[in-house]
């Protein structure tokens, strides 16, 4: 049993580690994201504010008891039928009342504030949810984006290594100057800092990764090199940009706070004017004793009634706090107006940068098959003594730059319409499990 025990976990160890993609790191977030995990806290306690505003509709019933010993001396001043002298007893007693607004403005007002507050709270959520999309998919393309700038500094470096050994051989043989000498070896120091430059960057960009899904980010899945390209459906900014309108989380959280403000107004208002409630009580009290009479006795009370308040005057406080509510509502406004602004501006850029991104990547496609055209000419005409082992140089360092802008590119281009989606208040899992297919397990 041992043995096979060994030979199962030496199995296991031998396995290569299983890389994640897309989706996998996402759904981690989804729970480790401290951020969302906030905003899913403030959107919890949101949902209460609906029943506290409903409570000040509904009525209210407290029960009261008190227990209180007694001791009287009293002292007649002449004739009386009233017992004097001193006596010592217990009373006891329960109250149970009740009170149910009938008219309370400010009540039904504050109650249709938190019906605002719960739609507030619904679209902040969705905020956060669609932004920790966006963060997630930026967090992990920006990993392989460094990984891609690491693979190509070290590949340049291997490349330029060459190009110096050549350029040393040359030289001692008399078939070039010092100068390829001096240039391969400026060109090879300055890439050695490249890569080490690429190689911090790219922890950096794991630590930004590590600090959305709390731990260490595995070994991910890297992007294919067929990506579909394909334009913005429907291919036309403005129909966007009026879809962003209607259904950004952003401009709903904000107009239910334009919604909340208008109601704070007139909440405010509501204080001059009167209240009417249904009161009523039920009470029972039992004395032991009388200070007067020296029998104890029980008493049983109940009562019903209509009970009005008009305040006369508050020392204008109210006033204040109407006028403070109403600038309030022009800053809820203005907000409003800010973040519609805001989402029209996000919407554009987002669909040119799908628009452009498609452009963008087809004609780095097409230059890093031209580089690499450039590359083998120039290296033939090295052989041929047509060119010299700087040409050459110049001609990789075009290369890896070609590679390195379309991967680049191509990333943008996926994050672009990450978030057009996002401005439009559409982006989904599924948008994610879309992007997730283009992804390879390079394992």
């Amino acid at each position: 049993m041992n043995r096979l025990l060994l030979l199962v976990l030496s199995l296991g160890l031998g396995l290569p580690a299983h890389a994640a993609d897309l989706l996998e790191i996402y759904r981690q977030a989804l729970s480790q994201d401290a951020v969302y995990a906030s905003a899913r806290a403030t959107w919890q306690a949101g949902q209460e504010k609906l029943p506290q505003g409903r409570a000040l509709l509904l009525p209210s019933v407290n029960l009261s008891g008190n227990t209180t010993y007694n001791d009287i001396n009293t002292q007649l001043r002449g004739p009386s039928v009233l017992k004097g002298g001193s006596s010592q007893f217990n009373t006891n007693g329960i109250t149970v009342s009740l009170t149910q607004p009938l008219y309370r403005k400010q009540n039904y007002d504050q109650y249709l504030q938190a019906k605002s507050q719960l739609a507030q709270s619904d679209a902040q959520l969705n905020v956060a949810a669609q932004d920790l999309t966006v963060r997630v998919s930026q967090a992990y393309f920006d990993v392989l984006a460094a990984q891609d700038n690491v693979t190509f500094a070290t590949a340049q470096k291997a490349a330029i290594a060459e190009q110096l050994a050549s350029a040393k051989r040359n030289f001692e043989v008399g078939t070039a100057t010092i100068t390829d000498t001096h240039d391969a070896q400026a060109r090879f120091d300055l890439v050695t800092s490249q890569e080490i430059a690429a190689q911090n960057d790219l922890e950096v960009k794991k630590q930004t990764l590590q600090q959305i899904i709390g731990t260490a980010p595995a070994s991910l899945n890297t992007l294919a090199t067929d990506l579909p390209l394909g334009l913005p459906e429907p291919n036309d900014m403005e129909r966007w940009v009026e879809a962003a309108q209607a259904n950004s989380p952003l401009i709903k959280g904000q107009e239910a706070a334009l919604e909340f403000a208008n109601r704070e107004v007139e909440r405010n208002r509501g204080g001059h004017y009167p209240t009417i409630d249904l009161v009523g009580s039920y009470s029972q009290t039992a004395a032991s004793g009388s200070a007067n009479f020296g029998a104890g006795n029980d008493t049983t009370s109940k009562l019903i009634g209509i009970q009005m308040n008009v305040p006369l005057y508050q020392g204008g406080g109210q006033q204040s706090l109407v006028r403070e509510a109403i600038a309030n509502k022009e800053k809820a406004q203005q907000d409003l107006e800010n973040a519609r602004r805001s989402v029209i501006y996000s919407t554009r850029q987002a669909f040119l940068g799908v628009t452009s991104g498609v452009a963008q990547v087809k004609a780095l496609e097409q230059a890093l098959v031209s580089s690499q055209s450039s590359l083998d000419s120039t290296k033939l005409g090295q052989e041929v003594g047509v060119r010299t082992g700087v040409d050459v140089l110049n001609a990789q360092q075009q290369l890896f730059s070609a590679k390195r802008d379309l991967a680049q590119a191509r990333y943008s281009y996926i994050l672009s319409q990450l978030r057009l989606k996002a401005a439009a208040g559409q982006l989904a899992e599924d948008d994610l499990i879309q992007v997730n297919q283009w992804l390879r397990d390079t394992q």
